[in-house]
This record gives structure tokens, sequence and C-alpha cells, in this order.
């Protein structure tokens, strides 16, 4: 236990997290050179494809080093992590496993927004930073100005950040050593009772449900049985060991271990996020704290094109979930739909989040989805004092009933050169965000806060703020609590009767133009009937925006060919009676695809 170390690295996306991890693996000669490739650690098609880590990942490797007492075997486990808003679960579930962090900031980019926001939980977790400064060998690196960003954070001395280049491997084994000098041993003891944290798992056909765990006291080792505390199920453990990275079988793991313990438990829902393992046959008292757990930011509804296979559509995102904890699965407030199918609600904890999710499902399932608009939370204060959360204007109450509507605020905090400053508080305004604070983090950086209605940033608020600053800003943001604000249900009609899957909840200032957007849009997508269309937006019973599809004309009179006119009039006349009738009776029938291209997201 006094030679292994536990850590993690936290850094913004791009920073070069990926790339160090690779450099430990080439250096501790965990990886044979000619298997190494490059984000060894990020196993996921799409992870390579985006650049980016979605799933947290362990390792463990082994190195030698002098400790001046002579040379000795460290066994050092990282968790590589993601470095996106939309993963800071997987981030926060690896900080409890770890002693320390790799603070890494990209020399050319300073310190970002997400960065910050992970070094804040990385401190309340009381673990020891090593700051680095990485990617100094590019020719645009602003080391002394990435320093003095770091010196002002984290409140230390400047010849205490070491500095790197993760691409050469320049600084990479300075950094390694200092883990071993800084970071402190796990603290346990192999002679208590069995006590483990899950902070992983996956499920295997075979072997059934495996765990990832991180070992605080006791030991454990093949045919023990364990015991899961909130599922209260035990079972015969088939094998433990860990991660190199592949899962290497091991005699037993100890306390300070990271490890995995195949449960041949057979239902992944036994193994909880942050449950408690220990033996059965000695179980401890109280089990360990476990993980916050996340909450939803954005709904969006999940529909398959084919309706005939839209039934297996949930068993299907229920299998998903086993590898991504995070994600929340609702029931949709209606039972189906002849045009829609069975849909699924989910909820995610961001767009990046719902993007991935999509394409995993699309590639791992073979599925072709269409995907609502992505909303938040409401809250409804009822007149007779009653609340309600709603997730989709479906499970809206009639408006008379409805007091006042609640929405989810957020703080956001936007770290950008001050040449962009301007332009950013501008869209913020426009934004209806509520000024907090600025704060300069060196010469030319400063971060800005606001808060603001969380249905602002869900959509496009994160890519204004890329574009004004030419990609050299970044955010991250925090919910904060519900507020009231002026908010209403924008109810569309189609030939006098209601469309429900296309209303809206919107701000009041925004109905009008929101309300002829929609209309405009399906008047151009709804095919033309023998009778015009009246295409109405509502709030209540109020309309407030019209648009009308004509009618088809066909020539009655084409089948005549002179003859007195009266016996034309009397043609046109009897159609103009029969479309006024159709008018009042006739029932429209929206194509399939005109509601996917409606509902889904723009």
């Amino acid at each position: 236990m006094h030679n292994t170390r536990n850590f993690c690295i936290i850094a913004h996306i791009d920073h070069g997290k990926s790339t160090l991890s690779d450099r430990f693996l080439e250096i501790t000669k965990t990886v044979p050179k000619n298997k190494m490739r490059q984000q060894f650690l990020d196993n996921m098609d799409l992870e390579r494809e985006r650049g980016i880590t979605i799933k947290l990942r362990p390792v463990q490797m082994e190195y030698e080093f002098d400790t001046g007492k002579g040379v000795k075997k460290f066994y050092l486990n990282l968790i590589d992590t993601p470095g996106h808003i939309d993963f800071t679960y997987e981030v926060s579930r690896s900080l409890l496993c770890c002693e320390g962090a790799i603070l890494l900031v990209d020399a050319t980019c300073g310190i970002q927004a997400q960065t910050l926001a992970n070094l804040e939980m990385a401190q309340e977790a009381n673990l020891k930073i090593i700051p680095v400064v990485n990617k100094i060998d590019l020719p645009n690196a602003e080391i002394d100005k990435t320093k003095e960003e770091i010196v002002k954070v984290l409140n230390i001395k400047e010849n205490e950040i070491l500095s790197c280049s993760a691409k050469s491997g320049r600084g990479v084994e300075e950094v390694l050593k200092k883990i071993i000098k800084e970071i402190p041993y796990p603290k346990g003891d192999s002679k208590r009772p069995f006590k483990a944290l899950i902070f992983d798992s996956l499920y295997d056909s075979y072997q059934g449900v495996i765990v990832y765990v991180r070992v605080f006291d006791g030991k454990i080792s093949a045919k023990d049985k364990i015991l899961l505390f909130s599922s209260k199920k035990t079972s015969d453990v088939k094998e433990v060991g860990v991660f190199k990275p592949e899962l290497i079988k091991k005699e037993r793991l100890s306390a300070g271990d990271i490890g995995y313990i195949v449960t041949g438990l057979k239902k992944i829902e036994y193994s909880r996020m942050g449950d408690t393992v220990s033996l059965a046959e000695n179980p401890i008292d109280t089990p360990l704290p476990g993980y916050k757990v996340p909450i939803p930011k954005v709904f969006a509804n999940f529909f398959e094109k084919d309706i005939k296979g839209s039934e297996n559509l949930k068993q299907k995102v229920e299998k998903l979930k086993l590898n991504d904890s995070s994600l929340e699965i609702q029931e949709l407030p209606w039972k189906g739909s002849d045009v829609l199918g069975q849909g699924v609600r989910m909820g995610f904890l961001g767009l990046l989040h719902l993007e991935i999710t999509k394409e995993r499902l699309e590639r791992e399932f073979g599925l072709d989805l269409i995907v609502t608009t992505p909303q938040v939370r409401y809250k409804i204060n009822f007149k007779d004092g009653k609340e309600k959360e709603i997730f989709s204007t479906q499970e809206m109450p009639d408006q008379n009933l409805v007091e006042s509507i609640e929405e989810p605020y957020s703080q956001v905090e936007i770290l950008t050169p001050s040449k962009y400053l301007g332009q950013i508080l501008k869209l913020c305004t426009i934004k209806k965000g509520k000024y907090v604070s600025t704060d300069f983090l060196s010469e030319g950086r400063v971060r800005v806060t606001y808060e603001m209605p969380l249905r602002e940033i869900i959509i496009d608020f994160y890519d204004k703020i890329k574009s004004i600053s030419s990609g050299f800003a970044s955010l991250n943001y925090k919910i904060l609590d519900f507020r009231r604000n002026d908010l209403v249900k924008l109810d569309i009609l189609i030939a006098g009767k209601f469309a429900p899957f296309f209303s809206q909840i919107v701000p009041r200032r925004k109905a009008e133009s929101e309300g002829r957007r929609i209309l405009i849009k399906l008047k151009k997508l709804i095919p033309k009937a023998l009778f015009p269309i009246a295409l109405q937006a509502s709030i209540g019973s109020k309309i407030i925006a019209r648009e009308t599809i004509s009618a088809l004309k066909k020539n009655v009179t084409a089948k005549l060919y002179g003859g007195d006119v009266t016996r034309k009039n009397k043609l046109l006349k009897k159609q103009k009676k029969g479309k006024k009738k159709m008018t009042l009776l006739g029932s429209v029938e929206i194509p399939k695809d005109v509601y996917f291209k409606i509902i889904q997201r723009d």
C-alpha cells in the first residue's frame, strides 16, 4: 500500500490529457510499443472520431523509482477521465477513488472554465493537486502567462508548477516522479473487514456483472462471498484483478487497490454506482457515502422511424444505461402514437451527452432515431396552491388552472480574452442574463459570471460564445434553483384541432414570433387538400398568429366546350359550396415525416 499511488488527470477538452496518458503507458512499458496507438485508453470509435473522452477508464502502471534508499517498484493507478462539462459525473466518480490529481493546462489556451469546475471538485475531495503546463513546445505557447493564472487560482509559488510536452514526451517523466513524491499513498487497513466503493461497472454475457472498485479496507479473493449494500444481493466472487488496461486476473485485491470483481450476477441494476461492497460473512456496519445522484439538465423524446420496431426501443435504451449511469429514462405521458410509435423520454447532463447517446444507440443497436427539441424541467404552480414538475407540454394542465410557471436558472462562468468581453456581455444580456461578477485571471484574460435561464443555454449559447470569441472562450454552468418567469404554453391548431406534439412552453415575449415560425414551417410541409387549411398559434383561447394553406384548385369547367355561361357558373358555385362544407367537416391527415421534421431539432 505504501508503494501505491491513485490519481487522475483533470483538464479541459484538447488540453492533452489523453496524450499524457499515452506517454505514461509508454514510459512505464504498460503497453508494448508495437501495440501502442494514439488515445489508447479511449476504446470507443466515437471517442477517437471526436477526439474526446466519454467514459472513464482505469489502468495500473508499474514504475521503478529511486527513493534515495534504493530502487523500489511503485504501482500507479490512473483513472482517465473526460474533460467536457456533460461528463462531469464520470469525473466526480473518479475523484473519490484517488488521493491526487494532475491539473493539466494547455499553454496555448490557459485555464478554461471546465478546468476550474473540475479543480473545485478535486479540492472539495481533499486531493493533492499537481499543476502541469502542457504543450510548451508549440510556437504560440504562453508558458509564463499560463503559470501566472495557475498561481492565482491555486495560490501557490510558480516553481511548484511543472512544464511538459505530452506529445514529444519532454518533461513527462518528471511528472511521474512528482506523483510518487507528493501524492500520498492510500490510507486503509487490510486486516479490517472488506470495504470497497463501486465507481463503474459493465455487463459480460458470460461472466455477468463486473464491478470496478476502489478498496478502502480489507482484502478479497476469488470464491469469497460478497454483499452489495443497496440491493442486499449476495454472490460468490468468480474472479478479481486489475486493469493493464485489459482485465488481468490476480490472486487478491487489498486495501488501497483499484481493480475489478467478477460477481456472476446477471442483472446490472444490482450494482449501483457509489454502492458499497463488503463480505457477506463479515459485513461492515455503515456503507461508504457514495456519490451524489446526477440531476439531468435537459430532456428529449426519442422515437424510432420504423414504428414496428419502436416497442423494443426502451429495452435498447436500458441496455445502454448499463454503461452510462447518468442517463435518466422516463415513461412518456402518453401510451404511444399511431404516427410516432412508442417513444422514450431521456434526461441528459447536456447537449453533447444527448448527441453521444443518440450516436451510440444508432451505432451499437442499429437504430434509426428521431430526437425532439431538447426541453428543460418546469415547475407548475396551481391556483389552489399545489405544485407539479413537468417535462413536456403534453403534461401541461389547463392554462386557466395555472397560477405561474417556474423554470431552472443556472450560474454561467465564461472565460474569455478581454478583447471579446463587450460582445459576450451583449450576448448574455440578450439571453436575459443577470450580471454577477467580473474577475481578471491574468493580463488579457477575464472570467465573467452571469445567472440566466437554463433554456437560453442549452440550444445555441455555447456555439455563439465560440463564434464571438473565435473559439478562444470557454464556459461552465451549474444549476441554481427554480425561478418564476412570464412563461406560457404555445398551442398549435391545424384546421381548428389541437396538435399537441407541436406545442411548446415559451416566454410570452417570444410567443408570437415562435408561433409564426412553426406555422410557416408547417405551411411548407403539410400537403394541400381540396379545402383551405387554417394553421393557428394560440395562448389559451387567444389566437396570436395565423397562416392558411390554400385549397387545391380543380378545374371543374374543363369538360365544358362552349355553351351558355350559366352552365360554367353553376359548376363553380357547386364547387364553392362543397369546399365550404369540407372546410367545416374535413379532417387533415398529417404525414409522418411532417411530425418528424417539426419535432426534431433544427
